[in-house]
C-alpha cells in the first residue's frame, strides 16, 4: 500500500518537471475582423477629436470625439440663441468663433448628469470656448448633430468649465474656489493683485493694439462703444481719432493716468475720441438719448448706457476693478454701488444692472482672447469676471 502510493508521487513528480521544462506555445496574434465587428475604428474615433464639417458629414450613427468653438444654445431646427440660455440642455458648436450660420453648425444634446457643468445656463462663459465631446453622431433636432454623450471636455486638457474645474481654476484661482462673499472677494483681490506688472500710460497705445486688435483685420482696432474697425495707426487727440477709454472714470477716485489704475489694461479700451468724450465720467445705467455716432449707445444727464454687445464687457470691466484696487497701495478704494451721480467718489453704478448686463452679454471670445494676452504678455494678471462671469452674483 505505501509502496504504491510512493511510486504514483514519484510518478506525478516527474510528469510535473516535464510539463515545466516544456517550451511555452506562441501565441498567435487576434487581428480585428475587417467591416462593423471591429472595434477599432470606434476607439479612434472616440479619443482623436474630429471638426465640425466631418462631424456633419458623417451622422452615421457612429461614436466620435467633435472638437469645435460653443457658438450658442439651439433651441429649435432653426434657431440658436446666444443669450438669454432658457435651459441646460443642448450646445450648438462651430469650426470658428463667431459663427451666426445654423448650417455651420452642429447641435450637442447635454444629458442630465452633464447639465451643470457644460450647460449655457449655468456657465454662460462656455460661449467661445473650444471643448471636445464624444457621442453618437447622429441627428439632433433634425439637425446634424451629436447625441447620447458621454464626455465632455475642454479642448487640450482641462476639467470643467465653472466652479473649481476650469482651464485656470487648478493654479491661478485655487485659493479662490469654493468660496462665496466677501471671502471670495478678499481672496480674488490677493490673487489679481500679486505678481501683476503695471504698465505706462505710453505703454498703453502700444498694448491695445495687440488686446482689441480687429479679428478680421490686423491693421485695426475695435472701438468699445461704436464698434468701429479704426486703424492702429490713426491714434491720438483728433476728432476722428481712437484715444484711451477709462472704462472706470478716472475722476471716480481720482487716479487720473498714472500707473495702476490709471493704465490698468482690464479696463482701458479704443475709443473714438468724440464718442469718448460723450461717454465722459459718466455712471451705467439704462435709458438715454442715443449717440448719433454711436447708434445702439444712450446717455442721459447722469448715466451711460453701452450697445448690447459690450453690455457684459462693461460690466466686467468694473467688478474687476472693484475687487483689484481696495485702497491698500496708495489709491482710492473703488467700490460699485447701486447709484448714479458718483461724481468724484471712488464709487461707480448702477450694480443691479451692471448684473443684469453681464448675464444678458456672456463673455465672447474677443473678451476672452484679450483677457488671455493681458495675462500672458502685459500685466500678468487676469480679470476674474471674465473666466467665472458667475462670480459676481456670489460677491454683490
Amino acid at each position: 500500500m505505501h509502496r504504491s502510493l510512493g511510486l504514483r508521487r514519484r510518478r506525478a513528480a516527474q510528469v510535473l518537471s516535464l510539463l515545466l521544462l516544456a517550451p511555452l506555445p506562441v501565441l498567435t496574434p487576434v487581428v480585428p475582423l475587417p467591416g462593423p465587428l471591429s472595434l477599432a475604428p470606434a476607439v479612434q474615433a472616440a479619443t482623436t477629436p474630429i471638426s465640425v464639417a466631418t462631424a456633419r458629414a458623417t451622422q452615421n450613427s457612429s461614436t466620435a470625439t467633435v472638437r469645435g468653438y460653443v457658438v450658442g444654445q439651439p433651441t429649435s431646427s432653426t434657431s440658436v440663441v446666444t443669450s438669454g440660455f432658457p435651459n441646460d440642455y443642448a450646445l450648438a458648436l462651430a469650426d470658428t468663433p463667431g459663427t451666426t450660420d445654423t448650417d455651420q453648425m452642429l447641435y450637442v444634446q447635454i444629458p442630465s448628469a452633464f447639465r451643470s457643468a457644460w450647460g449655457l445656463r449655468s456657465n454662460p462663459s462656455l460661449m467661445g470656448r473650444q471643448v471636445d465631446v464624444t457621442g453618437t453622431l447622429a441627428a439632433y433636432f433634425s439637425r446634424p448633430g451629436l447625441t447620447s454623450t458621454t464626455a465632455f471636455a475642454m479642448a487640450g486638457g482641462g476639467g470643467d468649465p465653472g466652479g473649481g474645474g476650469g482651464p485656470h481654476d487648478s493654479t491661478y484661482y485655487a485659493d479662490a474656489i469654493g468660496k462665496t462673499g466677501a471671502q471670495l472677494e478678499a481672496a480674488l483681490h490677493d490673487i489679481i493683485s500679486t505678481g501683476d506688472t503695471p504698465v505706462s500710460y505710453d505703454t498703453v497705445w502700444t498694448a491695445l493694439k495687440q488686446t482689441d486688435q480687429d479679428p478680421g483685420n490686423s491693421a485695426n482696432v475695435i472701438a468699445l462703444y461704436s464698434g468701429k474697425s479704426m486703424a492702429k495707426s490713426n491714434n491720438g487727440g483728433g476728432v476722428d481719432q481712437w484715444n484711451r477709454e477709462h472704462v472706470w472714470a478716472q475722476s471716480h477716485g481720482g487716479f487720473g493716468t498714472t500707473t495702476g489704475p490709471g493704465t490698468d489694461l482690464h479696463h482701458l479700451r479704443p475709443e473714438d475720441v468724440t464718442v469718448n468724450s460723450a461717454r465722459g465720467n459718466l455712471d451705467f445705467d439704462q435709458g438715454g438719448t442715443q449717440n448719433a455716432e454711436a447708434p445702439g449707445n444712450y446717455a442721459d444727464g447722469n448715466s451711460w448706457e453701452p450697445r448690447d454687445a459690450v453690455k457684459g464687457d462693461v460690466a466686467r470691466m468694473i467688478f474687476y476693478m472693484s475687487v483689484r484696487y481696495e485702497g491698500g497701495d496708495g489709491f482710492a478704494d473703488l467700490e460699485v454701488n447701486d447709484l448714479v451721480g458718483n461724481g468724484s467718489a471712488p464709487h461707480i453704478g448702477r450694480v443691479s444692472v451692471l448684473l443684469q448686463w453681464s448675464s444678458q452679454d456672456p463673455p465672447s471670445a474677443f473678451e476672452q482672447r484679450r483677457n488671455d494676452v493681458i495675462h500672458e504678455t502685459w500685466q500678468h494678471n487676469r480679470n476674474p469676471f471674465v473666466d467665472h462671469p458667475e462670480w459676481a452674483t456670489e460677491i454683490w
